[in-house]
């Protein structure tokens, strides 16, 4: 198990995980046993700390519909689907709680040019989750990530994140991207 920002990272995942005690669902089953959790952050370092939880529970649904999630197991094409929008959900209530509009609305943008890249069977997904979450809140990536999506020329949006949150901030979060699509 590996993490990232410290007792923060430690609090996000405790978080993430036990969101849904609570409740009468079945995502609590889909758990991974806490030893086999990869609880390393990908993208939410490369924005405000403050939208972190929102950040990374939007990722692990990506993860859960389109990768290999650090945190659930699902077998089940349906239940992961289901999963893995209802983490999008949750992410989005998150973010929302700040009051900016502007980064919610990036995020579904976000989400929707990856989803038309995935839908494709295209590479590159990194690129735009990368710039996106850098550039969340000051107009998120739409022109950038349809040039990208008719081009196939994923430099413009990896320089973009580079600038906005740093080299080896992007190189991180893009590393970690990659092992959960093996």
């Amino acid at each position: 198990m590996t993490s990232g920002r410290g007792d923060e990272s430690s609090e996000l995942w405790q978080h993430l995980a036990s969101e849904d005690d609570a409740e009468d669902a079945p995502w609590g089953n889909l758990l991974l046993p806490e030893p086999e959790r990869m609880l390393e952050l990908a993208f939410s370092p490369l924005a405000a700390s403050s939208l972190a939880l929102g950040i990374e529970t939007i990722y692990e649904g990506y993860l859960v519909h389109y990768g290999h999630s650090r945190l659930f197991v699902t077998d089940e094409p349906n239940l992961a689907l289901l999963l893995g929008d209802r983490l999008y959900a949750r992410g989005l209530v998150h973010v929302s709680r700040f009051g900016d509009v502007a980064a919610v609305a990036d995020l579904a943008t976000l989400l929707e040019l990856c989803a038309r890249l995935r839908a494709e069977s295209r590479q590159g997904d990194g690129a735009l989750w990368a710039a996106g979450i850098a550039s969340l809140g000051s107009g998120g990536i739409r022109a950038e990530g349809e040039t990208f999506l008719r081009s196939g020329d994923s430099e413009p949006l990896l320089c973009l994140a580079q600038d906005r949150a740093g080299a080896s901030a992007v190189e991180r979060a893009l590393a970690s991207h990659a092992h959960r699509f093996p």
